[in-house]
């Protein structure tokens, strides 16, 4: 029989802190703590993570329409607040996520959902990834999928973007689609309270890193941009004027999202 895992409940967890800044319930008081301390340092943080899931919501739901019914979400974090699952029940869902936490929580969250699994295993494992045997038991041969990137590039260095971009667009059928977000600011500017706000992270062992929009496009190819292109979240939602100068927090923070193609 298996074990249940165990839970340091005085260790704040990324993804639980995520979960709390979008609103959910399933954080310990670690977390709440983390996530408030991490707020007054980066008070834009609740906005730009709430625009983090509205772009997911808003993609999810486009690429439904589209006629996608298989979804493989990458780095999904908690499987609440409206995750995709939720928004397209019909669809089948694959949730991937490495920290054993989160993968337990979202697995009892799943329950009572047959056509969403979550997928224990490191998206740096790309290649194994996509050989897991969850991936045909869900999925059958089709492999035009939807692919969610989201919220996650910010944890991943260089090569792995690379790598694990590339080992996608091999093993996707054409056609198949994207939808992913870009943490960036500019690389010369830092202040203090950011500097503190990313150590938050690191004391959580999921370092974070921004990138540039010039970095974001040519580290995901040869996936391609949609005529859309690289677009400001608040550009997608239409939320342009909810954005002020004070929310790039002296670094000028922006957040980016695509929907990228495989031609």
């Amino acid at each position: 029989m298996e074990q249940p895992i165990a839970i340091d409940t005085s260790i704040p967890n990324a993804g639980r802190v995520y979960d709390y800044v979008l609103g959910g319930h399933h954080s310990f008081e670690a977390d709440r703590q983390a996530a408030e301390y991490m707020i007054s340092l980066v008070p834009s943080t609740r906005k730009w993570v709430r625009m983090l899931r509205m772009f997911l919501q808003e993609a999810v739901l486009q690429l439904a329409e589209e006629g996608f019914t298989y979804f493989l979400d990458l780095g999904s974090g908690l499987p609440t607040v409206e995750h995709i699952h939720q928004l397209v029940p019909h669809a089948r869902v694959i949730y991937v996520d490495n920290d054993p936490v989160v993968t337990a929580y979202g697995t009892q969250l799943l329950e009572g959902h047959p056509n969403a699994r979550y997928l224990p295993m490191d998206i740096r494992d790309i290649h194994n990834l996509l050989r897991s045997p969850i991936i045909p038991e869900m999925f059958g041969d089709e492999r035009k999928v939807a692919i969610g990137f989201n919220a996650i590039t910010c944890f991943l260095k260089e090569e792995e973007i690379k790598r694990i971009a590339q080992a996608l667009y091999d093993w996707a059928a054409p056609g198949s689609k994207m939808f992913a977000t870009f943490e960036t600011k500019n690389p010369d500017l830092m202040t203090p309270r950011m500097q503190q706000f990313l150590d938050m992270f690191e004391r959580m062992g999921s370092p974070y890193c921004f990138l540039t929009l010039e970095e974001s496009r040519e580290w995901m190819k040869p996936w391609e941009a949609d005529e859309r292109g690289f677009r400001p979240l608040a550009e997608w939602l239409g939320l342009q004027d909810q954005i002020t100068e004070e929310d790039r927090e002296g670094v000028e923070l922006e957040f980016y999202g695509a929907i990228l193609v495989k031609k």
